[in-house]
């Protein structure tokens, strides 16, 4: 594998490892599916989320606005699934520090610990697994610029979009591959492609 990764290479990866799957797939938002992603699969080994951190993290060090803030650059990422990534593209980038936004339930905005204070005008770099609705990277954004920081960047392996994905304007996107699964938005749509099978239930 190159140092950074082709399209193929990673997709091949997350199949092999049994984190992509084709099938009928519903989630918990409503949407049908032929395609399912869990990056936990990927990760069970840890060279795998070592390379892909560190594949990602150049994918941000090509950027020479970012490259010349990473010194001071702080990264973020949603608890707890981004943290394995946050704390691999922190360690490659050699980044200032890394910390994390929690929230009990998906309907909740996220929040820091308490006592842990952002610098007005810090530089954020927010990072995950996998974009497919944006809806945890916009929270967290509106967390940190709430506290005064400047989110400089997104950095995730996998860009799954949904129909209805976030849009993050003039601030760039890094990932290391996008997929484009079909995502329906009844049950009966499936029926005729798909007779007999009931589709899988799947969350995260």
């Amino acid at each position: 594998m190159e140092l950074i990764p082709t399209q193929e290479e990673v997709v091949a990866l997350l199949r092999e490892t049994g984190a992509l799957r084709s099938g009928f797939y519903e989630y918990d938002n409503g949407l049908y599916s032929n395609q399912h992603l869990q990056m936990a699969l990927a990760f069970r080994n840890y060279q795998n989320m070592k390379t892909l951190s560190v594949a990602l993290s150049r994918l941000v060090r090509a950027n020479s606005e970012l490259r010349a803030a990473i010194p001071k650059l702080s990264v973020v990422a949603p608890a707890p699934a981004g943290l394995p990534v946050a704390f691999g593209v922190c360690e490659a980038l050699r980044a200032r520090r890394v910390y994390w936004g929690e929230r009990e339930n998906p309907d909740e905005p996220f929040r820091f610990r308490q006592f842990l204070d952002q610098d007005l005008g810090e530089k954020v770099l927010l990072v995950d697994d996998l974009m497919r609705t944006g809806n945890k990277m916009n929270k967290l954004k509106l967390l940190c610029e709430g506290n005064g920081a400047e989110v400089v960047g997104i950095a995730t392996v996998i860009f799954q979009p949904n129909p209805d994905c976030v849009e993050f304007g003039d601030i760039p996107h890094y990932y290391l591959a996008k997929l484009n699964p079909t995502f329906k938005t009844a049950e009966d749509t499936w029926t005729g492609m798909q007779p007999g099978r009931e589709p899988v239930r799947v969350w995260g």
